[in-house]
């Protein structure tokens, strides 16, 4: 029998009096901050406060056992809220949650399927621009509590940003958010400041989730409705996932089950929709709220969605009074330390490819204008690969040489040959001069795909018309297979 020092030598990392101070006050700052926003995505999905509130409690603590990503934040985010709306708008509640359970089956079956292995194609400058936009979209998303107001909302803002900034340089054993929401509401109740609070965003639930299965016709005709709003939830919701796990990497220097994260997020929903919610996604402001505040556990994440649930039931007078300018504070600062500075440094960008930079760019322009950062994140690679094409099409070589007797003429082609970079290879050779005899040398080349092979068909039908002889040499192995399979068989290609 394991003695009880041993025991207690063996109990997890959290379990520590230090650790577990941190994860609980991490918790409870982002469960302050879900609250807002929660209300805010639920307006935005045209259905009741109590709907993203739930959402985003069911899916934080459904992840705090299901997700790969230890420390990240799920909950309802404003890319869903604007994914689900239509249905909310056009059918009601009940197939906006049949939505999100379709949509949570979708997402396990392709976190299942390996989906989350094309994250290595994300090049690091899209993650740039990742970042970049999701700073400015969450800094924009304070401004209209910071527009119209009384000239009491910033001086309090003010001194929510002041604890923030210098609170940590004389200690870090209590989160600097939390101790701005303190004071700050502190304050405005102290003073009978009217400003702005947290119940004016809409009203508080006083009841738990119900479990229940969405009340609509099992049909084709539901299918059919459904079926496409919940492949976009899916895909967005993954895509924003695991962008998310990825920047919580870097952030922590641990490594993430990317795999885990696709499915966990897919039960999530499965689990949010049967118990009534908007669905959504990680919560990339809240998981940086929550990293920053020195979170590395699972334990954070399902006090987050705990927290949350008892302030909004048995606090919710409480937390109605939170003044609005403590929470953009806390998200302006967010803001701010979630953008990459040194990307856009004069220093850094004489020094990195242009190309490089009109990717970070391009990621960053589309993503503030459709305010989603899938598809920020599709066109920022979509341009990249695009680049990249160009690039390396330019680097392929023709060098010819001929024989001393003048009966056979060798050409050497250097470089990776596809699509791009083949189209030109036609052009190349000097096929009125070229003598008897011609060698095509690849042993310094890679074929790729079908259109290199159709150009070299072409090259060799063009000097079998002028009664040249063509050998094609030094093709490696891979380069060999693709050619004997396909030369020859691409009709019309010639």
């Amino acid at each position: 029998m394991m003695s009880l020092p041993a025991v207690l030598r063996t109990r997890p990392s959290w379990l520590s009096p230090r650790v577990l101070r941190t994860e609980a006050l991490a918790g409870l700052v982002v469960a302050l901050a879900l609250v807002p926003e929660a209300i805010s995505f639920s307006i935005i999905a045209g259905v009741d406060p109590r709907v993203g509130l739930f959402a985003s409690f069911t899916m934080a603590v459904t992840l705090a056992f299901a997700g790969g990503r230890p420390a990240m934040i799920s909950g309802a985010t404003g890319a869903i809220a604007l994914v689900v709306a239509p249905v909310a708008q056009q059918h009601g509640v009940e197939y906006l949650v049949a939505t999100v359970v379709l949509g949570g089956v979708m997402q396990a079956l392709l976190g299942a399927l390996g989906v989350a292995r094309l994250m290595r194609f994300l090049p690091r400058s899209v993650m740039v621009g990742f970042v970049n936009a999701l700073a400015i979209l969450i800094f924009t998303a304070q401004l209209p509590y910071l527009t119209d107001v009384s000239w009491k909302v910033y001086a309090l803002a003010a001194v929510g940003l002041g604890i923030m900034v210098g609170l940590p340089r004389l200690t870090k054993a209590i989160p600097a958010p939390l101790v701005a929401i303190v004071v700050v509401t502190g304050i405005a109740v102290a003073a009978g400041i009217p400003v702005p609070t947290v119940g004016d965003q809409g009203q508080l639930p006083d009841s738990l989730p119900v479990l229940g299965i969405p009340a609509v016709p099992m049909t084709f005709e539901t299918l059919r409705i459904i079926a496409p709003f919940a492949l976009a939830l899916a895909l967005v919701g993954l895509m924003e996932s695991l962008m998310t796990a990825k920047l919580v990497d870097g952030l922590t220097d641990t490594h993430s089950n990317k795999t885990r994260v696709s499915w966990g997020q897919g039960v999530a929903n499965i689990v949010t929709g049967f118990f009534g919610g908007m669905g959504g996604c990680a919560m990339i402001g809240q998981t940086m709220i929550n990293v920053k505040s020195g979170a590395r556990t699972r334990l954070s994440t399902f006090l987050a969605g705990a927290l949350l649930l008892v302030l909004v039931l048995a606090l919710g007078d409480v937390v109605a009074l939170i003044p609005m300018a403590a929470l953009v504070a806390v998200m302006v600062m967010v803001a701010v330390g979630t953008f990459d500075w040194h990307s856009i440094h004069p220093r850094t960008l004489r020094r990195i490819p242009k190309s490089e930079t009109t990717v970070m760019l391009a990621t960053v322009a589309v993503t503030v204008f459709t305010h989603n950062l899938a598809i920020g994140v599709v066109v920022g690679v979509v341009v990249a690969l695009v680049l990249f094409a160009h690039r390396v099409a330019h680097l392929v070589s023709v060098d010819s040489v001929l024989d001393p007797d003048g009966s056979t003429k060798i050409y050497r082609v250097t470089g990776q040959l596809f699509f791009a970079s083949s189209n030109d290879l036609v052009f190349q050779f000097d096929y009125a001069n070229d003598p008897a005899n011609v060698v095509i040398d690849l042993s310094e080349a890679h074929v790729w795909d079908a259109s290199t092979v159709a150009s070299l068909d072409a090259i060799t039908t063009k000097y079998e018309q002028r009664g040249t002889e063509v050998t094609i040499s030094g093709m490696n192995e891979p380069s060999e297979q693709r050619h004997a399979a396909l030369a020859g068989n691409l009709g019309g290609q010639h």
